[in-house]
């Protein structure tokens, strides 16, 4: 959907799955009679923001949404409490028994250290005070199902909505996928991998990293490479360097500042930079997104993708560095799906 056809009418249907509507069916929005705030509303009754939200148990794994299709997912917004790495998301597609979106909630949506940073773009905004938004289209021919598990020592509260349509899809229509994966810290001389074991026609629309820096210095000399469609030692698709992938140059430095800057646009952002507080954060950290919307990566049968994580020596050669990188490839792809390596332990994704 684009401004172009917004004003063409068709035959879909729109629907809304929330805590005040589990099943997004028609007529039965606001009519809980218990729910997180009920005692609020004691004096009000049903209709008045009864059930708004959820709280999910230590070890659960609660389902947001179970939906027949034929349909799209347009729009998700949620605002969960508790440490984001420790809240995984996940959605299945027509009859594939694993996911094929695993991530933790915070990397999905652009936000890998578990604090704020605002950002505006057409795929993902996240807006004050935690708000999580995105706007990935997301076609399915038969179901859709969405889990969020909490994987975290304490209680969580969520508060969510899924907005989506009821209707046909095309028959090219690509499923939406995505993989988180972190190495910290990246073995000496090895290529960060964002994405491989991908099979089956598809097209490659984002990427998001969560990179913390482990030496002093530049960081960003690493080009990213596409590897598609049987390509063996050398990519068809190569980088110049990480800030030039970002659509950035010459190390997001403002020249004026001297500091490293900030920014988000519709496809391209560094929204969040942690640096040194002068005590114990001592290392500087980068959050950052990629999104090929107009220019996805298209391939036929296969899919590797790689960057390097390259500094500088003293003397001016390239120092291959030894970082703490996350990662979350986003990528439209035929199904099946392969199911993806097994997401690291809860002391392996904690963020110190």
């Amino acid at each position: 959907m684009n401004l172009n056809n917004l004003s063409v009418l068709d035959n879909s249907i729109s629907r809304s799955i929330s805590p005040e509507n589990f099943t997004g069916d028609k007529g039965q929005g606001g009519r809980a009679t218990t729910g997180t705030g009920e005692d609020c509303a004691r004096d009000l009754g049903p209709g008045w923001k009864i059930s708004p939200s959820v709280k999910i148990q230590s070890g659960q794994i609660f389902e947001l949404a179970v939906i027949e299709g034929p349909g799209t997912i347009e729009q998700i917004w949620m605002t969960p409490t508790g440490n984001w790495r420790f809240s995984i998301l996940r959605f299945y597609w027509d009859d594939q028994e694993y996911p094929a979106v695993e991530c933790p909630v915070g990397d999905f949506f652009a936000c890998g250290w578990g604090k704020f940073a605002p950002v505006s773009s057409l795929a993902v905004c996240v807006n004050p005070g935690s708000a999580f938004n995105c706007y990935w289209p997301m076609p399915f021919a038969k179901r859709c199902r969405i889990t969020l598990e909490n994987i975290g020592d304490e209680e969580m509260t969520l508060y969510y909505q899924i907005n989506y349509s009821l209707g046909e899809i095309s028959p090219q229509a690509g499923y939406f996928h995505a993989q988180f994966r972190r190495v910290n810290p990246l073995p000496y001389k090895t290529d960060y991998t964002i994405l491989d074991g991908v099979q089956g026609k598809g097209r490659y629309v984002g990427t998001y990293l969560a990179w913390g820096v482990n030496n002093s210095g530049w960081w960003g000399e690493g080009e990213i490479k596409f590897f598609l469609d049987g390509d063996e030692e050398f990519p068809s698709i190569c980088g110049t360097g990480t800030e030039d992938y970002f659509c950035g140059s010459y190390n997001f430095e403002n020249k004026e500042t001297k500091q490293y800057q900030e920014f988000s646009t519709a496809y391209a952002g560094l929204p969040q930079i942690l640096r040194p507080d002068g005590v114990y954060r001592s290392q500087t950290r980068f959050g950052m997104y990629r999104w090929h919307i107009t220019d996805p990566i298209r391939f036929d049968e296969d899919l590797l993708v790689t960057i390097q994580a390259l500094g500088w020596r003293n003397d001016r050669r390239y120092l291959p560095l030894q970082d703490d990188i996350a990662s979350v490839a986003y990528w439209y792809q035929t199904l099946p799906s392969e199911q993806f390596p097994k997401l690291p332990d809860k002391d392996y994704l904690e963020i110190i």
